[in-house]
């Protein structure tokens, strides 16, 4: 592949043409790479967009090459970054990385005072929210709102979730306290 310029902003209205590719690409990584990711639909990403709270990354042909979003829990006392992706063509060029900065900084200039978390089970996603500050804690230190536990009812690993009490699950909790950095 030719090295291709990738502008990774805020997204767009115009961006919503890109939902179906998103959600696609999601749930075709997570088989891939045999994780649990719950699923998204095309008008949960589409939401996201027109709400302002999503990042992405697009080559300057206009081809997606990857997406985050935010969303708030418990009257806004956390913040979440979710759903990163990256197409594959445009993987390990440091997309990820610059997208996953993008959506830290959305979040922390959207909802200065909340508390910021990402639930992964990716290494690559642990690394880089280790480096904005992000440190692993329990489940129990996170939203607790049911409506964000809801959103991992479509994960393959749900019941894992559900037979410990949401307690634990594969994924690891990880969280930035403004109030300590």
């Amino acid at each position: 592949m030719e090295d291709e310029r990738i502008i990774v902003r805020s997204a767009i209205p115009a961006d919503v043409v890109f939902a179906d590719q998103i959600i696609r690409e999601m749930e075709s990584s997570a088989i891939a790479r045999g994780s649990g990711i719950s699923k998204r639909s095309a008008a949960s990403v589409i939401e996201k967009i027109d709400a302002g709270k999503a990042i992405v990354a697009i080559t300057e042909n206009g081809e997606w090459a990857g997406f985050s979003y935010i969303e708030t829990w418990d009257n806004e006392k956390f913040v979440s970054n979710s759903g990163l992706i990256v197409s594959p063509k445009h993987r390990n060029n440091g997309v990820a990385s610059q997208i996953k900065t993008q959506i830290f900084e959305l979040s922390r200039s959207k909802y200065p005072a909340a508390k910021v978390f990402s639930i992964t089970s990716g290494l690559a996603i642990m690394k880089m929210n280790t480096r904005l500050g992000f440190e692993p804690v329990t489940y129990a230190q996170v939203a607790q709102e049911t409506r964000f536990w809801d959103s991992c009812k479509s994960c393959a690993n749900y019941d894992v979730l559900q037979s410990k009490n949401r307690c634990n699950c594969l994924c690891t909790a990880m969280l930035f306290d403004p109030q300590l950095n």
